[in-house]
């Protein structure tokens, strides 16, 4: 069992991305299957497939790298934990890598991208930031 699934999901891209993997298997969950849509919309996975196994559905991830084989997923930073959630408002939001990498926010109105959160007026959770 993980007490972090969040921070499961990070530690698994990062490691495949080390080892230069194409893709990545891992259990899907509503929270998973979210953050992995804002990576592929931001150009850091190339494709997502959920399979319909059973008990517990798959998330399968296709990593993207570069003409030179380096991976475009250089780094992965998990800031809200279990044990801390960290939260900010519109205006706190950070830039991540001076506006080269994401932050993840869960909002009142689902998982979104920071600057997607301050467009729309909205704090939240910040779950992670990804470089």
């Amino acid at each position: 069992m993980v007490n972090d699934p969040i921070a499961d999901m990070l530690v698994r891209l990062r490691n495949a991305a080390a080892v230069k993997h194409t893709q990545v298997l891992m259990p899907a969950s509503k929270l998973r299957v979210a953050i992995a849509k804002i990576l592929k919309d931001e150009g850091f996975i190339e494709k997502l497939e959920i399979t319909r196994d059973k008990p517990q559905p798959q998330l399968r991830l296709w990593l993207r790298y570069d003409d030179k084989k380096r991976p475009v997923l250089t780094g992965v930073r998990r800031v809200s934990k279990p044990g801390r959630r960290v939260y900010a408002s519109k205006s706190e939001i950070p830039w991540v890598r001076h506006g080269l990498g994401v932050a993840i926010v869960s909002t009142t109105r689902g998982v979104m991208t920071g600057a997607r959160a301050k467009r729309m007026g909205l704090g939240g959770e910040i779950l992670c930031y990804v470089w």
